[in-house]
């Protein structure tokens, strides 16, 4: 075994990386946007992982779950709103 020179480069066995998906990062971005959007995409990102092998599962997993709990908030948000509007009584 031979050493290698030191003005050479180390020889590193070849491989490619795959990219992360985009669906994985749009997850996360229409999380803060239209979290409905985000639990499509990041459900999307997922399958498409698990079938190209492609990083960004964690972005997936993160925007499909702040999807949901956006979602969930701006209903809650919505109906108080129309509880409290409905329980004002205007009197003439």
């Amino acid at each position: 075994m031979a050493a290698q020179p030191m003005n050479t480069p180390a020889q590193h066995p070849g491989g490619t990386v795959a990219g992360t998906n985009v669906m994985a990062i749009l997850a996360l971005v229409f999380a803060f946007i239209f979290a409905p959007a985000a639990i499509v995409l990041g459900a999307v990102a997922k399958r498409q992982i698990r079938q190209t092998g492609e990083q960004g599962t964690g972005l997936a997993t993160a925007g499909f779950w702040l999807g949901i709990v956006f979602t969930v908030l701006g209903v809650l948000w919505v109906a108080f709103v129309f509880i409290l509007a409905a329980s004002q009584t205007t009197t003439t």
